[in-house]
């Protein structure tokens, strides 16, 4: 049987067992990430991957042929093989996981976990974001544009925007058309100040414990009524964006600072990596205080080390910050400007490169001081590029960018 057909006959029996099974809103090529057993004893609810006919495979073949996919599929939508192979059975998965390897190594986006690891350290992934003003909703491809890409495009992310009395939240999504944040697909949000000056980024599951601060603190009521099979009990307070204030008016693009806190500095110096998650993560953990009251009161669920969340250690190397990329004024044009490599061709406020911002006491290269981590840019109406390449992962690059769509009369 020739191997295209083979790979079509798997993602038929993967589709016919998914249909039969709990309707999981993962994507059209996502699958659910594993659950880990405390989520099991805790009551949650998994996906059970039935044992078909696939199963029995020698070994050796289903390493061979999984082997074959995943180095022939390189891109979307031809990578969801790769995906509909790990969707077969409990041993193709294990086996899938193993072989595919992290943005970092590869270059590809395969499973949800890989939008939460860093990208790739040499190529950036190309992406853009397609803002739909009528519903406030952000869209995240990947590919390098609509125009180009157009049915190729994955969708990778969204967010919807929700305006507070003193604050805007940006709710970040696995899935296009569910933002409740005690849903299955919710992954983050980005939260604003009354300005739209500063700007924390919260991950709902923690991030590598020995590199993120203690101090952060966060907060979410939950009522009895509300608590699904999976909550993310706790939002992790990963990053903090600052936009400097023009009080004198000035012309020239937005100032912006970006402090990683799950992110060291370390990682950009020689030798040095960055926390890279492997699996999605339960937030509750199995020694905190319950959910609810005796009375079935809401209670409050933290993530700083004196809360009922579970504690994080205090971080051991200087977080890594980054800047935006000074523009250059240009005489002919009256604007100013940066190299784009025709990626953005749009002039706007809101194009940013960004940078790190290394002390002379750190080991940084030169090289790598001047390297552009995350770049985001218009190229159309409602439509901008997302390029961004390691240590920064999809999901915090998106982030960083959905704090330029929010209004900020004070820096302008």
């Amino acid at each position: 049987m020739p191997i295209k057909s083979f790979v079509r006959e798997i993602g038929n029996i993967s589709k016919k067992s998914s249909e039969r099974k709990h309707k999981l809103r993962r994507g059209r090529a996502h699958i659910a990430p594993e659950a880990s057993s405390s989520s099991s004893s805790s009551g949650f609810s998994t996906a059970l991957i039935e044992q078909g006919q696939w199963a029995n495979l020698p070994p050796e073949l289903l390493l061979d042929i999984i082997q074959r996919v995943e180095a022939r599929e390189t891109c979307w939508p031809g990578r969801r093989d790769v995906v509909a192979c790990a969707s077969v059975c409990r041993s193709w998965r294990e086996i899938t996981k193993e072989l595919v390897k992290t943005p970092e190594q590869c270059g590809f986006l395969t499973f949800p976990i890989s939008l939460k690891q860093p990208g790739p350290r040499d190529t950036p992934i190309q992406c853009y974001i397609r803002r739909e003003r009528a519903t406030s909703t952000y869209r995240l491809y990947v590919g390098l544009s609509p125009a180009l890409s157009g049915d190729l495009s994955k969708l990778l992310l969204a967010a919807k925007k929700f305006r507070r009395a003193t604050s805007t939240d940006f709710v970040i999504s696995l899935v296009g058309d569910d933002f409740s944040r005690s849903s299955n697909a919710y992954i983050g949000k980005l939260r604003s100040n009354f300005l739209g000056t500063k700007f924390n980024i919260f991950d709902s599951q923690p991030p590598d414990d020995s590199t993120v601060q203690s101090s952060c603190q966060s907060y979410k009521k939950i009522h009895s009524s509300q608590v699904p099979h999976r909550v993310p009990l706790s939002n992790y307070n990963t990053a903090n964006i600052s936009y400097e204030l023009n009080v004198l008016r000035t012309r020239g693009p937005r100032r912006m600072q970006c402090t990683m806190h799950s992110i060291p500095i370390s990682a950009i110096e020689e030798g040095g990596t960055a926390p890279t998650p492997m699996a999605f993560t339960n937030c509750l953990d199995q020694h905190s205080s319950p959910l609810l009251g005796s009375k079935g009161n809401r209670l409050r669920v933290g993530c700083n080390s004196t809360g009922s969340g579970k504690p994080l250690k205090s971080v051991q190397s200087a977080p890594l910050v980054l800047r935006n990329k000074a523009p250059r004024w240009h005489e002919q044009l009256q604007c100013w400007c940066l190299n784009f490599k025709g990626r953005v061709t749009v002039a706007s406020v809101k194009n940013f490169q960004l940078v790190a911002a290394v002390e002379p006491s750190q080991n940084v290269t030169l090289v790598e001081q001047e390297k552009v981590i995350l770049q985001f840019g218009k190229i159309g109406k409602d439509i901008f590029t997302m390029d961004y390449r390691y240590p920064l992962s999809a999901f915090q690059a998106f982030a960083i960018c959905l704090s330029s769509f929010d209004t900020k009369p004070a820096c302008e």
